[in-house]
């Protein structure tokens, strides 16, 4: 035994056996070196007798095959074979050396994993860690002998360079790695694989949250609100706002005062109202409402009025994250955090990517995080699917309904035809053909409900049409005055009222029956638009300029001021933004609400035809507009250069419509006679997305 302690003491290094070659030099006469710096508690130093590294150190020396100095006051010159050891020690306890030196050959391998763990024990994560079948887990591993019969140079070579990767010290973690593996460690402890986060902190040596918190978390959860609010005593040092103890700790109250009156514990309750919520003086009328809940009937009555979900799980979890968005991240990170991080990593790339025209899905599951979020061009209305031919003579404007179910088209030849869409095939058939405009229709407007649908005619013409979608009927042809141009109509949001105006000064607000409701005089109208406050009309003039109008206090202000032209403008769904075409200019974006330019859109070519733009596309993230080059042009909101330029007509396309239901179906009217309907490709090729599923498969192997 006293020898195998000498070979143990052997193997943990070089500065314990250089100690110990000392200490015999100077029992010797030798020259004694200078003292070092200290390890850290060894095996050895428990293990052993007083003076056995002293009284053995030239049996170690013949043991080990270890080479001294031969003049006395030099620093010995020590080689380990760690190997040998190991082979030794093999040797010795097949020839049953006793079962001590079991013990002692479990701490050399501890101590040449540089750390041991207790089974058991709280890790620095402060999570509290599995037994792990009470063994000591070793980031290493134990090292193995070498066989019996290897030459003895490479035996040595090896044990040297092992030594020396196990006495380096491990390289620092960054402070991004830190926070990653906390990330994946807090992930993994949802998924409940607990001993792998213990693992892991354990071996990065990293924390997952502060031991306070995660105190105070298994006390939320636990519903043990006295220990909880004693726990914020010792997060309030770790807060950058100690202020916010006292919202938090209303918040603990608050789900203990609710729990209370669940349990039918109603002077608890009080006591909790009256004593401990209201004397914090935060919040007075959310107490005015929690004393309110004290007239429930039964808990359900409670949960409903108040919007909670009963003393449990649920609802503590809820209040923990709450609770967590007052702490610093290094002491608790924020619920779900790398689920959070990835989600906004695909909504970022979804945004970013020119052709993506679907609905975005907040669910991961949705998508996969292997490989970058794509769009083919082949999946955007940028082919033609259909060919309306039955109008004889030019195609002024077109215009979906606002369901989307039915598309309406206004022509020189006079007449308006309503085309049905298939919701299937999105194929589309004439549905009713409308009749008796003299001068033909240049613009069209359905009503909110889209039961009515109000057809104007050129600069020329004085009358407009009110008819029913339904029945085909014509309810109301409005003319005010021959000398009238109304060239242009807006729906109100109420779908009773409408406004209607032209270049010759007139701006009129008119209900079903054409009656006249309001007038505003000298104002020459180029285009119109009823905002959703039901009150303020825009309207463009002859001045360059964008006007809003309230017919209800008689007020105008100026919202837009362009240099050249306004042809036509439309607004957004939310009001916010309108789309301009101004004449020798292209299509010009502006912020209604801080009445600036945001964006001017290339390659269009727009002299003084009134040409109709539209925004577009799932969320309305692209505008596309006609041309007098024959082509229509596709941009996606943010970016001015076009992404998509379609060809096929032959004359100038006077007006394009986005359905507002259907992200991938487009319609443009031209010159030339005809209506085209965009889509996607016929055939989608799936050659791309073979080819991802090709290189996910590779990464994988």
């Amino acid at each position: 035994p006293r020898a195998h302690r000498l070979l143990t003491t052997a193997a943990l290094g070089e500065e314990t056996l250089a100690s110990a070659s000392s200490s015999s030099d100077s029992d010797t006469g030798g020259a004694s070196p200078p003292p070092r710096k200290k390890h850290r508690a060894s095996a050895a130093e428990g293990a052993g007798e007083p003076g056995a590294s002293t009284g053995t150190a030239g049996l170690s020396a013949v043991v080990l095959g270890l080479a001294t100095s031969p003049h006395p006051s030099a620093t010995p010159a020590i080689h380990i074979n760690r190997n040998l050891v190991n082979s030794n020690i093999n040797n010795m306890q097949s020839n049953g050396a006793g079962q001590g030196q079991d013990q002692e050959l479990s701490c050399l391998t501890t101590a040449q994993n540089g750390e041991s763990s207790s089974a058991g024990g709280a890790h620095s994560n402060g999570l509290i860690s599995s037994s792990n079948n009470g063994n000591n887990v070793s980031n290493n591993g134990a090292s193995s002998g070498v066989p019996s019969g290897a030459p003895a140079t490479s035996s040595a070579a090896a044990s040297g360079s092992e030594v020396g990767a196990t006495m380096k010290k491990k390289k620092r973690l960054s402070q991004s790695e830190e926070d990653v593996i906390r990330l994946i460690g807090q992930h993994l402890h949802g998924l409940g694989l607990n001993q792998t986060v213990d693992l892991l902190m354990q071996e990065s040596g990293c924390r997952l949250e502060h031991p306070a918190a995660t105190k105070f978390r298994n006390h939320v959860m636990e519903g043990e609100w006295d220990k909880a609010e004693n726990d914020l005593n010792e997060l309030k040092a770790l807060m950058h706002s100690p202020n916010a103890i006292v919202r938090m700790k209303f918040l603990l109250l608050q789900q203990k005062y609710l729990e209370y009156l669940e349990d039918g514990k109603v002077l608890e309750a009080l006591q909790v109202l009256r004593g401990e919520l209201t004397p914090l003086k935060y919040n007075t009328d959310r107490i005015h409402v929690l004393s309110g809940y004290l007239m429930c009937s039964h808990a359900e009555d409670l949960r409903a009025k108040a919007e909670w979900e009963g003393k449990g799980t649920a609802s503590r979890s809820k209040l923990l994250d709450k609770l967590q968005t007052y702490l610093p991240p290094s002491v608790m990170l924020p619920p779900r955090r790398l689920q959070t991080l990835l989600r906004q990593a695909v909504e970022l790339q979804r945004d970013r990517c020119l052709y993506h025209n679907t609905k975005l899905d907040g669910s991961l599951d949705s998508v996969s995080l292997l490989i970058d979020h794509v769009c083919s061009r082949k999946q955007f209305p940028c082919y033609t699917q259909q060919i309306l031919t039955e109008h004889c003579n030019e195609v002024w404007f077109c215009k979906f309904s606002n369901d989307g179910t039915k598309l309406a088209t206004g022509s020189k030849d006079t007449t308006v035809i309503i085309w049905q869409v298939d919701t299937d095939t999105h194929q589309l058939k004439l549905l009713k053909t409308l009749e008796g405009h003299a001068y033909g229709v240049s613009y069209l407007a359905w009503s909110p409900d889209d039961n009515y649908l109000i057809a104007c005619g050129p600069d020329d013409c004085s009358e407009l049409w009110l008819w029913n979608v339904q029945s085909g009927e014509l309810r109301t042809k409005m003319s005010q005055s021959h000398e009238d141009s109304l060239t242009s109509v807006a729906w109100n949001p109420d779908g009773k009222r409408f406004v209607t105006g032209g270049q010759r000064g007139q701006f009129y607000q008119c209900d079903l029956d054409g009656n006249l409701l309001d007038s505003w005089e000298g104002v020459r109208v180029q285009c119109l638009w009823c905002l959703s406050d039901g009150k303020t009309v825009l309207a463009s003039d002859t001045h360059q300029r964008i006007r809003g109008y309230n017919f209800e206090d008689l007020t105008d202000r100026n919202i837009v001021q362009e240099d050249h032209p306004i042809m036509s403008f439309t607004v957004s769904k939310n009001g916010r933004l309108a789309l301009l075409n101004v004449a020798t200019q292209g299509v010009h974006l502006w912020d209604l609400q801080d009445r600036v330019l945001v964006r001017k859109y290339q390659g269009v070519t727009q002299g003084f035809y009134t040409i109709h733009s539209c925004f577009g596309g799932h969320n309305e993230d692209f505008i596309a507009s006609g041309s007098e080059d024959h082509k229509v042009y596709i941009w996606h909101k943010r970016s001015e250069l076009p992404i998509a330029e379609l060809t096929g007509h032959t004359r100038t396309v006077n007006c394009v419509s986005w359905n507002p239901q259907v992200p991938g179906m487009m319609a443009s009217a031209s010159d030339d006679g005809t209506v085209r309907i965009w889509g996607p490709a016929p055939f989608v090729d799936t050659q791309d997305f073979e080819d991802k599923l090709k290189h996910c498969e590779e990464i994988s192997s």
